[in-house]
């Protein structure tokens, strides 16, 4: 639990911690080390940089900040902190561009202690005007986080204004009493029992009996700058770890009064602010229209969940201690079945006399081979598993150690972090990470049937075929008309595995066939039906042959097509925006854009608004193969099929042939729609929710793609995943 206690900044034991926005703990003295100065002309933020509302005038300065002045920010700001605040930073604000509580840092600007500034940002007009007459300016103070290296900016109370984690305090607090108490003796004494301490090396962090001291620390030397105190105090004692009155465990202890009301105590906790508040705070109006509620209901409420979080860790962590025990036993496990194929195999060897000794090596160097890789790969599991229930098991000494305070706002202000700490910890015992990955059998067996000719070709013998694969189904996914399929090989398996073979059946429970062949375990299939089932299944390959299938796993493609515009295949004077959802042309020339979709089956139905329209161009709206031209309108050529239309009406086309005019033209504002039936092999148009005529094209059978033609007078958002229209108008008959 030692390394929770601990500052990021000094590496020592927490002094007054005071908690970040982004719920990191600092020292306070580390704190005011680590903050960094920024003269006026470096501190206009824009105004939603600000949103707690204007800053303060600033106090005057002397001369611009020099080279020297970031490193002489950490005293300035301390003796500003001393004096009860400043007035030289505006009000407490995060910078975040949509004001979420953090901040953002440039890599490339840092302060000469390596902590990471605020970038420049130019100031506002008129900033200029209002400097002061002198070189220099005020300047601010900010502070970056040493472990997410998020920032904030101080406000005239400085580092005041955070909140001091009076929990942490507490079990920092009884953390050095154990300690102190368990460590007043001289650690290199030979004696028993060893003598007092006389002293404490704070550089070696060890304590010295006199003459130990004398001995082991000499004042010379590497020694010489080294700073000896005194040994700590035990509980109790004067100058002792311990409080009077019992304020270090709780008993007694005031109440925590509101940072913003002194003479108030917290009564409520402001849920949208995530912080407790007083009565006052409420009156004033700042969490008037916030869900507020009782502090000692969300105390507990905060606690249960915490309480639940840790009780998925505890039981991680006794599996982790029980499966230890096992990789202890395997490994004791796998040193005797490696013994015993040693002992077999020299006397299998000596058998064969004189002409089975080179070989008998060969075959001792396999085996030892096979068990050092056991035994590596059981060592490498113990490591990690080991680092990981550590890491868990202090986290829960914390964790247990903040739920028996009996501070509700103290342990709300750190409960949230303490809970998503928590969760990760619990995810990261995957499924599969408590498992061996190693058994302790060797699958090596000796045939000492052959003749004496077949000596020098013995070997140890592997004509298994390979087993069944595993799907992933947490894995496995469908997009659109693609499929996503993933699989391994069960754990404990040694039979070699040369590849995979992935076979899908045709949508419509028809054969399977072949779709990949390979070594990956994970593979996308694009090009699929839409609105169909899929069965899927996958089985292993090596030199002895094909292993079994695995289980069969069905995947259902969308009902309909989600699809943008395809950048990759579009004209080069095509422009495109809004995630490729939005389209226009930097030609007066007609040019080409297709979707990235691609339809073979089914009904499919999609809508493109026209956003601008000027000078009655004529855009071509409908569905192409992959190769169509895409330097001319849209439907000249035999690739696509179209409806191009201006201000007043719509034509048909295909192969340049022009067919159907209809009535009904477009403007801004209008809406195309187009209607994909390749059940019945037709493809129908729409202006404003109004048919173009009847089925524009009979006979369209194959693969196609979503297609539009347009010039820079016309720009159109695609609109997909839309269901197909059922009440449709009738069009308009063009006049003779």
């Amino acid at each position: 639990m030692e390394e929770e206690l601990k500052c990021p900044v000094c590496g020592s034991l927490f002094r007054e911690p005071i908690i970040l926005p982004c719920s990191h703990n600092v020292c306070l003295p580390c704190a005011r080390t680590i903050a960094v100065q920024t003269p006026e002309s470096e501190q206009h933020l824009p105004a939603l940089l600000h949103p707690r509302g204007p800053a303060p005038p600033a106090a005057a300065s002397g001369p611009g900040p020099g080279p020297g002045a970031a490193a002489g920010a950490a005293a300035s700001l301390d003796a500003e902190c001393a004096a009860g605040g400043g007035d030289h930073a505006d009000k407490l604000s995060l910078h975040s561009e949509t004001d979420s509580g953090y901040g953002s840092y440039t890599p490339g600007l840092k302060s000469p202690n390596g902590v990471r500034v605020l970038p420049l940002v130019p100031a506002p007009p008129g900033a200029a005007a209002a400097a002061p007459p002198r070189g220099g300016g005020a300047a601010s103070s900010s502070l970056t986080c040493p472990q997410c290296h998020r920032s904030a900016s101080l406000d005239q109370r400085g580092l005041r204004g955070f909140q001091r984690n009076r929990l942490l305090e507490a079990i920092v607090q009884r953390y050095q009493q154990g300690r102190a108490a368990a460590a007043a003796k001289c650690q290199l004494c030979d004696r028993s029992p060893p003598e007092p301490a006389a002293v404490l090396c704070e550089q070696c962090e060890v304590l010295y009996c006199a003459a130990c001291q004398l001995r082991c620390h000499p004042a010379r030397g590497p020694f010489a700058k080294h700073r000896l105190a005194p040994p700590p105090a035990p509980p109790g004692a004067p100058g002792g770890g311990g409080e009077a009155g019992g304020k270090g465990a709780g008993g007694g202890r005031k109440g925590p009064t509101c940072a913003e009301h002194d003479l108030e105590n917290y009564s409520m906790y402001c849920v949208s602010c995530r912080s407790p508040v007083c009565y006052q705070c409420l009156e004033d109006g700042r969490h008037g229209k916030h869900d507020v509620k009782a502090l000692g209901a969300m105390w507990k409420q905060h606690k249960a969940q915490l309480s639940q979080a840790l009780n998925g860790v505890s039981d991680k962590a006794k599996e982790a201690k029980e499966f230890l025990v096992q990789l202890k036993n395997l490994l004791q496990q796998i040193q005797e079945n490696g013994l015993d194929y040693e002992a077999c195999l020299v006397a299998q060897c000596d058998a064969l006399v004189d002409a089975l000794t080179r070989q008998k090596a060969k075959l001792l160097t396999k085996v030892t081979k096979e068990r050092e890789h056991k035994l590596k790969v059981v060592w490498d599991q113990i490591n990690h598993c080991t680092l990981k229930l550590r890491q868990s098991t202090g986290l829960m000494e914390y964790c247990l150690e903040v739920i028996k305070e009996n501070d509700p706002s103290g342990f709300l202000q750190i409960s949230d972090a303490l809970i998503k700490r928590v969760q990760v910890s619990q995810e990261q015992w995957v499924k599969g990470a408590l498992e061996p990955k190693v058994s302790a059998e060797f699958d090596l067996t000796l045939d000492s049937e052959p003749l004496l000719h077949s000596i020098h070709q013995l070997d140890f013998i592997q004509m298994k075929l390979p087993p069944v694969p595993l799907l992933q189904l947490e894995k496995c996914c469908t997009r659109n008309n693609s499929v996503t399929l993933a699989w391994r090989m069960p754990p404990l398996s040694h039979n070699p595995v040369e590849g995979y073979i992935l076979e899908l059946d045709d949508g419509d429970g028809g054969q399977f066939r072949e779709v990949y062949v390979g070594k990956e375990t994970l593979c996308t299939i694009d090009g699929l039906h839409f609105n169909s089932t899929y069965n899927a299944r996958v089985k292993a390959f090596n030199s002895s042959g094909v292993g079994p299938y695995s289980k069969t796993v069905v995947l259902q493609t969308s009902d309909v097509a989600w699809f943008t515009f395809d950048p990759s295949s579009a004209h080069r004077d095509i422009v495109l925006s809004n995630d490729n959802q939005t389209a226009t042309c930097n030609s007066y020339d007609d040019r080409v854009v297709l979707g990235t979709a691609t339809f073979s089956k089914g009904v499919h139905y999609w809508e493109l608004h026209v956003d601008r329209y000027d000078n009655h161009p004529d855009p071509a709206f409908g569905i192409a193969r992959i190769n169509v031209v895409k330097d001319m309108m849209l439907g000249k050529d035999d690739k696509a099929w179209a409806m191009y239309v201006d201000n007043n009406r719509s034509w048909f086309m295909h192969c340049n042939s022009h067919t159907n005019r209809t009535e009904g033209g477009v403007s801004k504002g209008a809406t195309v729609g187009v209607l994909l039936d390749l059940n019945k092999h037709n493809l129908t148009f729409y202006i404003n929710g109004q048919q173009q005529g009847p089925p524009a094209f009979e006979n369209v059978e194959g693969v196609f793609m979503p297609a539009l033609s347009l010039n820079r007078n016309v720009q159109v958002t695609l609109h997909t995943g839309l269901e197909v229209p059922q009440n449709v108008k009738q069009p308009k008959l063009p006049s003779n």
